[in-house]
């Protein structure tokens, strides 16, 4: 009895302590910024956001990003795992679309990119497709007075390779293009 005492003791100091403070530790040296959260802070100094999670942006003259069945708490990091069939997943869906349709009604439905519509795995993504990014382009360039043509070089230049440059496709981080679109 004693002896599994002493190992458990043991293990807890090694697997509970030591290796969390040395992979810390070593991601402080290497990594500093990912370590600490990858914050974004504005002129000021004042923390906007994290790049790694994604925020809700409901005014007319910002770019949306994914809905959030979770509503971005990273507490609760999760979708609701909803099969296409859900009643609650159809209302929802159903819900988001016509808002999109109304706040874009230059957009036809069929036109519209499925991830401004549909969860991420995690409720938590702060990327869109390029497409969605696109989409939105004629209401906020009515909303700001901006040509479209400007929104779409912004977009460009926001455009983020996709991962290991073959997996997914171009993605672009809505906090960071709309950070990118008040600083025009």
């Amino acid at each position: 009895m004693l002896k599994n005492l002493r190992i458990s003791i043991i293990l807890l100091l090694i697997c509970g302590l030591a290796y969390p403070l040395v992979m810390t530790g070593i991601s402080q040296l290497l990594m500093p910024e990912k370590a600490a959260g990858s914050i974004i802070t504005n002129a000021e100094g004042n923390i906007i956001g994290s790049e790694l999670i994604g925020q809700k942006f409901t005014e007319p003259h910002y770019f949306n990003g994914r809905v959030s069945s979770i509503e971005y708490n990273a507490s609760g990091s999760g979708s609701m795992n909803y099969a296409p069939t859900n009643k609650d997943m159809v209302e929802r869906t159903k819900t988001d679309l016509k808002l999109f349709l109304k706040n874009n009604p230059e957009v036809r439905q069929e036109d519209i990119p499925n991830d401004l519509l549909t969860n991420s795995g995690s409720g938590l993504d702060p990327h869109i497709t390029k497409l969605a990014a696109q989409i939105q382009v004629p209401r906020i360039a009515q909303e700001r007075g901006l040509s479209e043509a400007k929104l779409m070089n912004l977009i460009e230049d926001n455009t983020e390779s996709r991962q290991f440059n073959f997996i997914g496709e171009q993605r672009i981080n809505v906090l960071k293009l709309n950070i990118a679109l008040d600083q025009l």
